[in-house]
């Protein structure tokens, strides 16, 4: 049975029996989150300079969206001081069943709550809003459909017009057999996210890519037990795709956000103090235990920063 990629993969991953809904995505992918406690910690900080933006409000929110396991918004709780983390309320959003184990305080939720006050977080969530997938043909962009049994494609009807302005706008395809992943459904996922914000900041931090600079061949993929397999969207394995966050930036503001970043995650991590700086060697003599738990230290910080890999992920941060 042919179909859009889009619906693919939403029957692959959240579909009766999914992949998102029985697999946490730690078991099949490394995230920033379990690459180091450093990622919680700086996330925590920016969420301390949201809590200060807004005048230190009686209750402060910190909703984490496509929380997999909960462990960021687990840790992030743990770590706060006890003057902040009175007033912490903790939504991790996930279509999953809740984790055994889960701090209770942890609240697990299908969906964003609205009037959020405080910090929405996604980290590697937009990838995962399903999308179709166009290819240039000589008489103009064609849909690619899908048997999901087996990968396999074959050209289908034209985007509609929305999807072709869309297109036009953030993905020109230039030459025949150039491919697009069309990003309106994770535009509309972001801003249906930030009208739930009522005050405060929502970050998306996704691997991505400028509209200046979008791959010719698209970035379709999937992953399964670590690795990279061929995107076979059967339920089997995870489907995902870079994400246009310069467009879900456009998104976002005509949702209402009056302040935008669009940046890497590499600048936004030095700046919340994650830097991948060695300890002193002279460490290494006076108390080498320390020196080794430094190095190591070092060591996951350098791996959420590095150029070539997490660092390179986009930081989309929104405010209102």
């Amino acid at each position: 049975m042919w179909v859009t990629w889009r619906e693919a993969t939403r029957r692959a991953l959240y579909g009766d029996g999914g992949f998102y809904l029985r697999e946490r995505p730690g078991r099949h992918f490394r995230t920033s989150v379990h690459a180091s406690p450093a990622f919680a910690e700086a996330v925590l900080r920016l969420l301390g300079e949201v809590d200060e933006a807004l005048g230190r409000p009686p209750a402060l929110d910190l909703v984490d969206v496509g929380a997999g396991d909960g462990a960021l918004a687990a840790s992030v709780l743990a770590l706060a001081p006890p003057e902040l983390a009175g007033r912490l309320r903790v939504t991790a959003v996930d279509l999953s069943p809740r984790p055994d184990g889960l701090d209770g305080r942890v609240a697990w939720a299908p969906a964003v709550p609205d009037g959020v006050t405080g910090l929405i977080f996604a980290n590697e969530w937009l990838d995962n809003v399903p999308v179709d997938v166009a290819e240039l043909t000589p008489d103009g962009p064609h849909l690619v459909l899908v048997d999901p049994r087996t990968g396999e494609e074959r050209l289908g009807p034209a985007p509609d017009e929305r999807d072709r302005a869309w297109l036009a706008r953030w993905w020109p395809l230039r030459a025949a057999g150039d491919r697009a992943e069309i990003g309106r459904p994770r535009d509309e996922a972001w801003a249906s996210l930030f009208v739930r914000l009522a005050r405060g900041t929502a970050v998306a931090a996704d691997y991505a890519h400028p509209v200046d600079d979008r791959p010719p061949a698209g970035t379709l993929a999937g992953y399964r037990d670590g690795g990279a397999v061929r995107p076979v969207p059967d339920g089997s394995c995870d489907i995902t795709a870079h994400v246009a966050l310069d467009a879900c930036a456009a998104a976002g503001e005509r949702a209402g956000a009056r302040a935008t970043t669009l940046t890497t995650q590499r600048a936004a991590l030095r700046r919340l103090g994650v830097t991948g700086a060695r300890p002193p060697l002279a460490l290494a003599h006076t108390d080498p235990l320390d020196y080794l738990r430094a190095l190591r230290r070092a060591s996951e910080e350098a791996e959420l920063i590095d150029p070539a890999g997490l660092g390179r992920f986009g930081w989309l941060s929104q405010s209102r």
